[in-house]
């Protein structure tokens, strides 16, 4: 089924759940890789060096859990529809006060508590979409839905290649406090969560908060292993990539901007592809067979010199990256225990994103002080290590494919294959 099709047999709610949703993530996005593009140019304001501008990334990751946590509960508590709202005005004000930031230690505080905002939107906007699209095409919708953050990392470098020369990293930063009028549609055209709503209505399940929980523990811990593993895949991949293809490579902000956007259209196309492609072979094959062909992409990914090169190379890597990343939605809403959903996958989500912040400190220093500067040899390492990780962590896991969302109790979960 085309995806023009998939669209057309949604009802209008559905349709304006899921685009609320995909946008609020595509926003976020690129908010936060607005940062990825502008760190050579924010070091040098700040006459410090790289790595010290990679502590901002380090610290907008390393808070996100908190906003899963926050913004969580506060979705299972008063609704997904009002905390997305909110979630979206804290990001983009946060955004915007990091434009103005006089000084380093001041743009650090912005970016923690822009981290804080970034956290909550995933969980929140992932529960209210599939709480409200049908069970059928979920993978494809997965796809799609995780690849709006593909989207806001070539929005961002759409915008790096044509903007940042008139305006500059701190141009770039106002740019990105727009995404606040996202509230306007959301407010008029999206409804409540249905499952939302009905659980409220039974205020017994309330009751099964806890043994839900408790459940599910082990579960949880795994989770937060397993997106350990994929968000240094993801961050590992792409956060100091900009970086190196400046500072390797001495391309000017156009070509860097052009190279990032031919590797996200790469990223949109795997990220749907595979998430639709779970729907036949499963959620864990896909994720495998993804997480394993991005290794062989790492000679052209990492070690070609023309731009042409660059690109493909860059193309086929995030093909792989964002193919097993666009299962990823589905699968950790099917895991989750149904009265905790708004809370359970973006916090198991971002504790994992916590565990592997500090992936592109670790990746500068090594360079730097390793490698005279050289991001390549950091970069293929990582893929060969993180990629096997990927691979191994969700193969020994479990799945639910097809368990039913539109509930907010524990029957509707079918059994571990």
């Amino acid at each position: 089924m085309s995806f023009l099709r998939r669209l057309q047999n949604l009802t209008s709610v559905q349709r304006n759940t899921f685009i609320a949703c995909f946008l609020g993530w595509s926003l976020d996005a690129f908010d936060f890789f607005i940062l990825v593009f502008c760190v050579t140019a924010i070091s040098a304001d700040f006459h410090t060096k790289v790595s010290a501008i990679a502590e901002a990334i380090f610290i907008t990751l390393a808070m996100r859990p908190v906003g899963a946590f926050l913004f969580g509960m506060m979705a299972d508590k008063f609704g997904r529809r009002p905390t997305l709202m909110i979630d979206i005005i804290a990001y983009s004000v946060f955004e915007l006060g990091s434009a103005f930031a006089p000084s380093l230690h001041a743009f650090l505080i912005m970016r923690a508590l822009f981290g804080i905002a970034m956290g909550g939107e995933w969980g929140v906007g992932a529960a209210l979409a599939f709480e409200t699209l049908p069970k059928e095409g979920r993978g494809f919708f997965s796809g799609l839905l995780q690849e709006g953050y593909v989207v806001g990392y070539l929005l961002a470098a759409l915008v790096y290649g044509t903007l940042f020369s008139y305006v500059g990293w701190r141009g770039m930063f106002v740019i990105g406090a727009l995404p606040a009028f996202l509230v306007i549609y959301i407010r008029t055209k999206v409804d409540e969560s249905p499952a939302f709503l009905a659980g409220q209505t039974q205020a017994k399940e309330q009751r099964h908060l806890s043994r839900d929980v408790a459940m599910f523990g082990g579960s949880f811990l795994f989770l937060i292993v397993l997106m350990f593993a994929f968000n240094s895949f993801s961050h590992g991949t792409q956060d100091l990539y900009p970086t190196f293809l400046q500072k390797n490579h001495g391309f000017t902000p156009r070509i860097v901007g052009f190279i990032a956007i031919i590797y996200n259209i790469g990223a949109l196309l795997g990220g749907v592809i595979f998430g639709a492609w779970s729907e036949k072979i499963g959620r864990r094959k896909a994720i495998l067979i993804a997480a394993l062909c991005a290794i062989p992409c790492i000679p052209l990914w990492a070690y070609a010199n023309s731009v042409a090169l660059l690109a493909l190379g860059g193309f086929l890597m995030q093909f792989m990256v964002q193919g097993a990343w666009g299962v990823v939605p589905a699968h950790l809403n099917e895991l989750s225990p149904p009265a905790v959903r708004g809370t359970f996958p973006g916090l198991a989500y971002q504790l994992g994103n916590l565990l592997s912040s500090r992936n592109s400190v670790i990746q500068a220093k090594l360079a730097e002080e390793r490698y005279g500067g050289s991001f390549a040899p950091v970069l293929t390492w990582t893929v060969i290590f993180i990629a096997t990780l990927v691979a191994v962590i969700t193969w020994l896991g479990g799945e639910r494919k097809g368990a039913d969302l539109s509930k907010t109790t524990a029957e509707s979960l079918p059994q571990d294959t």
